[in-house]
């Protein structure tokens, strides 16, 4: 996500924060997801930042609406479930479409509430994929060990029939090509970093609060916690390589 945004907004700066310490997130319960998504909207405020983008699908399923208050006028709130949707309903309504995601956002329904509330029509078939993400940190992609698990999972009845495919995780844009091989690229499958991060583009061009300068942003990258492993995966995930700084924002 973090790539897609500074290829869309060159001229921005970014603070990412990665809350390390409680990774993942998909199998947290939403009290907790709540009260971390609250304490780094706070964090992020004390930084002086015009935008906030929950990116994450788990966090924006369970603490959108509460980190939205939280942050009222102070900045934009934005999460990564609402620009998708709005895909689907103007792409594909009425066909069948297939969500992949952590266990704790399938559970959540988030997706199917939003999908019926906008087209009723439009059928959402879901699968909880817990192991993808895990697999993604661990650098396992691209490989047969990731087109395994890939194929095991998408061969899953839940998934049978489906017309397009949301990959309902950030870490997915990393298997985005696996997923496309396993549907032998005759289904579509959502980019979804590039769709979020057109809509935080236009809003923020809406809003009249993008950088008038022509420089390349500069982007800051922070942790709750540091491990070797995870410097590795957020330089992936940047496609470059980045410094991480360390935050430990709970103690």
């Amino acid at each position: 996500m973090a790539h897609a945004l500074a290829k869309t907004l060159p001229h921005e700066s970014f603070i990412y924060f990665g809350d390390t310490a409680h990774l993942p997130y998909g199998d947290k319960s939403q009290v907790a997801i709540q009260a971390y998504s609250i304490k780094i909207a706070h964090f992020l405020l004390d930084n002086q930042v015009k935008a906030i983008l929950i990116a994450c699908n788990s966090a924006s399923a369970m603490a959108f609406d509460l980190v939205k208050e939280y942050v009222a006028s102070k900045a934009l709130v934005f999460n990564v479930i609402d620009p998708v949707v709005a895909e689907i309903v103007h792409k594909y309504s009425r066909s069948s479409v297939g969500l992949i995601g952590t266990k704790a956002t399938i559970g959540s329904h988030v997706y199917a509430q939003k999908l019926n509330a906008l087209s009723p029509e439009t059928p959402l078939h879901a699968l909880a994929t817990p192991l993808l993400a895990s697999m993604i940190e661990e650098g396992f992609f691209n490989n047969n060990i990731s087109r395994e698990i890939i194929h095991s999972y998408l061969s899953q009845p839940e998934l049978a029939g489906i017309e397009v495919l949301i990959p309902g995780c950030t870490h997915y844009p990393l298997i985005q090509q696996e997923l496309e091989e396993y549907y032998q690229h005759q289904i579509p499958v959502l980019d979804t970093a590039g769709i979020v991060a057109r809509e935080v583009a236009n809003r923020m061009q809406r809003e009249n609060v993008l950088n008038p300068g022509s420089a390349l942003g500069k982007h800051r990258f922070i942790v709750s916690d540091f491990t070797h492993a995870f410097q590795q995966t957020a330089a992936m995930f940047f496609r470059s390589q980045i410094d991480l700084e360390l935050h430990r924002l709970w103690e």
